[in-house]
């Protein structure tokens, strides 16, 4: 089966938990890890299952407004955080606006604080509406990933996110779409 994970990634953490997933999906399946801003319509082509994640920015999906405060916050002088390589590319709701109907599963995931998602939001709720409209069916629920208040993914995390790379693989036979 082909694979296609699409994440949008300011500071790193969520690129570190699409390459995760990926890991527990690999085996048996090709893979495709790309940025939000390198996701064409190429890409998605023969997808049999597309993958999307991106950060929790103010409660939700990130918009033009929060990436820009992003990258802001690491061009800082004293800041400790570091850019993703695509951060400053479109990000996840300029490439959903785009993306068109797709008949095909899909999955969510988002990544976002250490806290109650009551307090902190999840861009995953906002993620998979956006990819049901377009006709993509999801597999499962969606998922979030948490990091810590100092910005790095939580201890565990990663782990957890190949294990449910892995159950979303188990769930690819039999949800295959006929082509």
């Amino acid at each position: 089966m082909r694979v296609v994970i699409v994440y949008e990634s300011m500071f790193g953490n969520t690129h570190l938990i699409a390459d995760a997933i990926a890991k527990g999906l690999a085996p048996g399946n090709v893979v495709t890890v790309v940025p939000a801003a390198q996701a064409g319509r190429e890409v998605l082509d023969r997808a049999d299952l597309l993958v999307v994640g991106g950060p929790t920015h103010v409660h939700g999906m990130s918009r033009p407004r929060s990436r820009a405060a992003a990258v802001q916050m690491a061009q800082k002088e004293d800041s400790h955080l570091t850019l993703d390589a695509a951060a400053e590319g479109p990000g996840l709701r300029d490439w959903l606006a785009a993306l068109g109907r797709l008949d095909i599963r899909g999955a969510v995931f988002d990544t976002r604080a250490d806290g109650s998602a009551m307090l902190t939001g999840r861009a995953s709720k906002t993620i998979a509406k956006l990819l049901e409209r377009h006709g993509i069916a999801l597999l499962a629920p969606a998922e979030s990933f948490l990091v810590t208040k100092d910005n790095q993914v939580r201890p565990g995390e990663r782990t957890r996110a190949e294990r449910w790379g892995r159950e979303l693989a188990a769930l690819l036979p039999a949800a295959r779409p006929v082509r």
